[in-house]
């Protein structure tokens, strides 16, 4: 199911793009965007099938299709224990515009919001978007302990959110339960928002195991929007779905309002809802699937990778990237990764400010969501390059 055989490379180079097959010129193995180079479960395509043989495509709900929300709920409460109702989520076109409509929501100009460092992009970009200032919070590659004390003094009267990543891309750390506890404490004190971000939240490997901090007490729960996506568990980054829950109406009303759904200017389109629900029903075990093969391919990449001249890789704990320090190269992270293209043909994403923030320096990320076949000769190539620097 996931080996080299079942990749369709011909396909993967006319529509991967974002950096990855498409993009890149012919030879060159891209490691780069966090997308699987396997095609989705056979039954989301036969859910879309089925759908589109009676050639209507009529205006859904404005708040999604009942049988998305039911489905997402189902998945809220028996997945991640989290006591959730179908009326208060929706259906957004990714994860990614799901973060912009919460800080939408919830910031006025000048408001504050904390950010892990390093993290996405995205928590930035949407944050500054709509106003708001990003406070960088330093979770470095690798760290154990959390500064808790460190984290509550970046709060004053101007922050409103917390701004959660769990798991964290791209350091791959899954925060525990006693961790969200805290994080949890320290913002319904101060009264902030909870923004988590599970996107990543199905690709956790063992022995971790992931906890949503809205399924810790009701206290926690009604400072918290939960989003989530479907891209990186399913595959499904093409077809733009992910969704959003509140936990109480005040929220969902500020989110929904927000999110412009009701004049149709945004929304998710219901194909993507009936792909979505087909995979939330009918294909855990193609999930389950893609984790053991994914847990199996970060053991390869990361012990191959420690064995680098320079490099260093601490396992990650969730997300299928492994964030690698380069520091004893004597090189920079764009160095790295112009070296590694123009040599070893291998496409990665340099840890750059603009992409995870300040500390991302001195690192580079790759992705490992592909065949064992591509990885070993991906990894082969880092290294014969890297080791005669």
């Amino acid at each position: 199911m996931f080996n080299n055989s079942s990749i369709n490379f011909d396909i993967l180079k006319k529509r991967a793009y974002n950096l990855r097959w498409a993009t890149v010129p012919e030879g060159v193995i891209p490691l780069t965007a966090a997308d699987p180079d396997f095609p989705c479960a056979p039954e989301i395509a036969e859910a879309i099938n089925k759908f589109t043989k009676d050639r209507y495509f009529s205006y859904g709900p404005v708040g999604g299709s009942r049988e998305f929300k039911e489905s997402m709920a189902a998945y809220f409460q028996n997945i991640r224990k989290i006591p959730a109702s179908p009326d208060f989520i929706f259906p957004v076109d990714s994860a990614a515009f799901g973060i912009y409509l919460t800080c939408k929501a919830f910031l006025s100009v000048g408001d504050e919001a904390i950010i892990f460092d390093p993290v996405d992009f995205l928590f930035r970009y949407s944050i500054e978007t709509v106003g708001g200032i990003a406070v960088p919070f330093a979770i470095p590659a690798g760290s154990e302990m959390v500064d808790f004390a460190g984290f509550e003094k970046l709060i004053n009267k101007n922050t409103r959110m917390l701004c959660l990543c769990n798991p964290l891309n791209p350091t791959g750390k899954v925060f525990s339960k006693e961790e969200l506890l805290e994080f949890g404490r320290i913002a319904c004190k101060h009264n902030l928002i909870i923004m988590s971000d599970e996107i990543w939240s199905d690709i956790v490997f063992l022995p971790h195991q992931f906890t949503s901090i809205a399924a810790l007490n009701e206290e926690v729960r009604n400072h918290t929007v939960t989003i989530t996506g479907f891209s990186k568990s399913y595959g499904l980054a093409g077809l733009r779905i992910g969704a959003v829950m509140a936990t109480n109406s005040i929220h969902y009303e500020k989110l929904f309002k927000a999110s412009l759904h009701q004049s149709t200017v945004h929304g998710a389109n219901i194909i993507s809802q009936v792909a979505a629900t087909a995979a939330l029903n009918e294909c855990s075990y193609w999930l389950s699937n893609f984790l053991t093969h994914l847990q199996a391919m970060r053991d390869i990449c990361v012990n191959e990778l420690n064995s680098v001249s320079g490099f260093k890789c601490s396992p990650p704990q969730g997300c299928y990237v492994a964030f690698v320090n380069i520091m004893d190269t004597h090189k920079s992270s764009t160095e790295i990764q112009h070296i590694l293209f123009n040599e070893a043909k291998v496409a990665v994403v340099p840890g750059l400010k603009e992409w995870f923030g300040e500390g991302a320096d001195g690192y580079i990320r790759l992705s490992f969501a592909t065949s064992e076949v591509i990885l070993k000769e991906a990894l082969s190539r880092i290294k014969k390059t890297i080791n005669v620097l």
